[in-house]
C-alpha cells in the first residue's frame, strides 16, 4: 500500500535536480552518498560543540522564562494585590510583546547575522528580568514580561536556525533539538527553585543565563551559510574550516552551500507576498500547523498555570511543580538521543498520541469531579494526565517543531517564514494564556475535551503532512519540497 506522505514529497519534487559541481559524487538516488558533499562521518568538532553550548544558553534562559508564571503566581499575587484579570495580563503580555517581536526577528537575523540577534536578544532578557524583580506596580510588570518576550522571540526563531545552519547532517537532529532540552532544563529549574525561594529572587536567578549567553558570544563564529547570504566569500571558508577541524576538507560543501544560496537568491525576489507563492506552500503549511500545534493543544496553558491546574484539583502545587520538574528532563534527553535514530517524524506522532490520551484523562479526571463521585480519584487522575501530557509532548512536540522549521525553510525565505511562524504562533499563545482562567471558570472538562479534539487533528496532521528530514543536508531538504523550475 501506498505511502500518502511519500507521494506527498514527491509531488513537492523538483522536475530537474539541482546542478551538481562535481557528478562523481553522486552515489544512487537512494540517498547513499546523496550527491551533496558534506561526508556522513562528519562529527561535532570542540568548534561546534562549544558554538551549540553557547547557543542554547538562550534556550535555558527561554525556559527560564516560560516556567516563571507558575511558581510566581501565588506570592506575587499576594505582595502586589494583583487580581486574577491583572495576573492573567501578566502571563500573556509575554506573548504580545513576542507578536511584535515576531515582526521582525527573521528579519533582524538575516540583516545582522544570527550572533548578533542572540546578543540583542539577551539585551531585551536582561531588561526584563531586572524591571521584574524591582516591580512594585503592575504596569512595571508588564514592561517588564513584554521585553522578555520580545527577547524570547528573537531567541526562538535564531538558536535553531544557527545550530542547523552549522552542524553536519548526521549529528544536525540531536544538536539542534537540544536547544528544547536546554530550555526544558530552564523550565525545571524555575519549578524547582520556585518552591523555596520569592519571586523577585527567582527572577533574578533567571537573568544568569542571560549574562553566560552574552559573554560566551564573543567565542563562537557566525553561521556559514548566513555569510555566504551576505556574500563574505572569504569568512564564509574560514568560518567553515573553522568548524568542520583544520584538516578537513570543506572544498565541495562551502561551493554546494554557495551555489544553492545563490540558486535560492535568485529564484523568487523577497517579500512577504512572495512567500505565498505556491511553490512554499507545503513549508509553510507545515511550519505553520506544527507552530500552532504547541500552544493549541494546551501546551501552553500547563507550562505557565501547572500551579494552578493542580490547585483546582485539590492536588499539592509542591508536589506537582516538582514532579513536572523532574520527569521532564529525562524524557527531553531521550527525545535528543532519538531525534536522529527514529526520525522526527515517528517521534511527532508518538507525542501526539500520548498528548491526546493524557488530554482525554484530565478531562474525565474533572468531569467526575464536577459529579461530586469519586473526589479523592479525581486530583491523583490529573496528577496522572499531567504527567503523561509532559512526558508526550517532551519526546516530540516540545522541541522537534522547532528541528523542522530550520530545515525545511530555503536561505532566501527563511527570515519572512520564519517571522510569520512565530508570528501566528504568539497570536494563538496569547489567545491561550489570556482566557486560560477564564476557561476553567467555564467549564475546566469543556476546556480540556476542547484540547483533546484539536489534539486528535492533530496526530492526523503529523500523519499525512509533516516530511521527514532525518539524514539529509539543508540543501538536499530544501530543494525536495520547494518546487523550483530547472530546465
Amino acid at each position: 500500500m501506498e505511502n500518502p506522505q511519500q507521494n506527498s514529497e514527491e509531488g513537492l519534487m523538483p522536475k530537474s535536480s539541482p546542478p551538481q559541481p562535481n557528478p562523481a559524487i553522486v552515489a544512487n538516488e537512494a540517498g547513499q552518498g546523496s550527491g551533496f558533499p558534506e561526508s556522513d562521518k562528519s562529527s561535532a568538532t570542540p568548534v561546534v560543540v562549544l558554538s551549540t553550548l553557547v547557543a542554547i544558553c538562550g534556550s535555558f534562559a527561554y525556559g527560564c522564562t516560560i516556567g516563571y508564571s507558575s511558581p510566581a503566581e501565588s506570592g506575587m499575587r499576594a505582595d502586589l494585590r494583583l487580581s486574577v484579570t491583572q495576573y492573567s495580563v501578566f502571563g500573556s503580555v509575554l506573548t504580545v510583546g513576542g507578536i511584535i517581536g515576531s515582526l521582525v526577528n527573521g528579519k533582524i537575523a538575516d540583516l545582522v547575522g544570527r550572533r548578533r540577534t542572540m546578543w540583542l536578544s539577551e539585551l531585551f532578557c536582561i531588561v526584563g528580568w531586572l524591571a521584574v524583580a524591582f516591580s512594585k506596580h503592575a504596569w512595571s510588570l508588564y514592561l517588564g514580561r513584554f521585553s522578555l518576550g520580545i527577547g524570547l522571540v528573537l531567541m526562538a526563531y535564531v538558536i535553531p536556525v544557527y545550530i542547523a545552519e552549522i552542524t553536519p547532517k548526521n549529528i544536525r537532529g540531536a544538536f539542534t533539538a537540544a536547544f528544547q532540552f536546554l530550555l526544558t532544563s530552564g523550565l525545571s529549574v524555575m519549578y524547582l527553585v520556585g518552591t523555596v525561594v520569592s519571586w523577585r529572587a527567582l527572577a533574578l536567578i533567571a537573568a544568569v543565563p542571560c549574562l553566560l549567553q552574552i559573554i560566551g558570544l564573543f567565542f563562537i563564529p557566525e553561521s556559514p551559510r548566513w555569510l555566504a547570504k551576505v556574500g563574505r566569500e572569504k569568512e564564509l571558508e574560514t568560518t567553515l574550516q573553522r568548524l568542520r577541524g583544520k584538516n578537513a576538507d570543506i572544498s565541495m560543501e562551502s561551493a554546494h552551500i554557495r551555489e544553492y544560496t545563490q540558486t535560492f537568491e535568485m529564484d523568487s525576489k523577497v517579500g512577504i507576498f512572495y512567500l505565498f507563492q505556491r511553490k512554499y506552500a507545503y513549508p509553510l503549511v507545515v511550519g505553520v500547523g506544527l507552530s500552532a500545534m504547541q500552544p493549541l493543544l494546551g501546551a501552553t496553558a500547563i507550562q505557565y498555570y501547572a500551579s494552578y491546574i493542580f490547585s483546582e484539583a485539590d492536588f499539592s502545587t509542591k508536589i506537582g511543580s516538582i514532579s513536572l520538574a523532574i520527569i521532564q528532563l529525562p524524557v527531553i534527553g531521550a527525545s535528543v538521543l532519538l531525534t536522529d535514530r527514529f526520525g522526527r517524524r515517528p517521534l511527532l506522532l508518538a507525542s501526539t498520541i500520548v498528548m491526546c490520551l493524557s488530554l482525554a484523562i484530565i478531562a474525565t479526571a474533572f468531569g467526575l469531579q464536577g459529579t461530586h463521585r469519586w473526589n479523592e480519584v479525581t486530583s491523583v487522575l490529573v496528577y496522572v494526565g499531567i504527567m503523561g501530557f509532559s512526558v508526550g509532548y517532551s519526546i516530540g512536540l516540545s522541541g522537534l517543531p522547532g528541528v523542522v522549521m530550520a530545515e525545511i525553510f530555503p536561505i532566501n525565505m527563511k527570515g519572512l517564514a520564519g517571522s510569520l511562524v512565530i508570528f501566528i504562533h504568539h497570536c494563538i499563545n496569547w489567545t491561550i494564556t489570556f482566557t486560560f482562567h477564564f476557561m476553567m471558570e467555564w467549564s475546566k472538562t469543556g476546556t480540556f475535551s476542547i484540547f483533546w479534539v484539536i489534539c486528535a487533528a492533530g496526530v492526523a496532521f503529523v500523519t499525512f503532512l509533516v516530511p521527514e528530514t532525518k539524514g539529509r543536508t539543508l540543501e538536499e531538504i530544501q530543494a525536495s519540497i520547494t518546487k523550483l523550475s530547472r530546465r
